[in-house]
């Protein structure tokens, strides 16, 4: 299992390609080879996927969706180990696609990882550490609807993963950065359907 103290963003990208060495690869196995003791790194590994060109794949965002808000309703009720329903475990992807997402997904993953440090702690523990929850929460219910929209999940889905990968790291700029995100997807809402 990948260590999370540190490269963060590339371990997680490590551990899908081991996983993705098939034909095909399933929510099962990608979980499996991340773990299932801590929310935040498989939130921010299912985020990263949708911020890649896996987005443009039909139903993958509502499928990601559907993951995200289990995985963090059980983190409001403090689980030690993350649990997903067989019917999702069983999904597949294609390996080759999943190989593609995570080599478009290297460069920037590794500016992340070179970029983060602790600061702004407030943002990320406390008090304020259920508000990336509901934040993420929130945004994970909206990737369903703008799955018609281009590139409109990939953005909400950088917003979560802004918001994860700024707690594992305690770098509360990248939990404000997704915040900023959240909030421009939340005036794009309100723009787009005014009614």
């Amino acid at each position: 299992m990948p260590s999370f103290d540190d490269k963060t963003l590339t371990h997680l990208l490590d551990a899908i390609d081991n996983a993705a060495d098939g034909t095909v690869v399933s929510v099962r196995e990608i979980l499996g080879a991340i773990g299932d003791r801590s929310i935040m790194p498989l939130v921010l590994a299912v985020s990263i996927l949708i911020v890649s060109p896996l987005s443009g794949i039909p139903t993958v965002p509502t499928l990601s969706s559907v993951i995200l808000l289990v995985l963090m309703g059980q983190a409001f009720g403090r689980r030690r180990h993350l649990w997903l329903p067989d019917f999702l475990l069983r999904r597949e992807l294609l390996a080759p696609r999943v190989k593609t997402a995570t080599g478009w997904l290297r460069r920037p993953c590794a500016w992340l990882d070179a970029h983060a440090r602790p600061r702004l702690r407030v943002l990320t523990s406390g008090v304020l550490r259920p508000l990336t929850l509901v934040v993420c929460m929130v945004t994970a219910a909206t990737l369903p609807f703008f799955e018609i929209l281009p590139f409109v999940s990939s953005f909400s889905a950088g917003a979560i993963a802004m918001i994860a990968f700024g707690v594992i790291t305690r770098d509360g700029l990248w939990v404000l950065a997704g915040y900023v995100q959240v909030a421009v997807l939340a005036g794009l809402a309100v723009w787009v359907w005014p009614g």
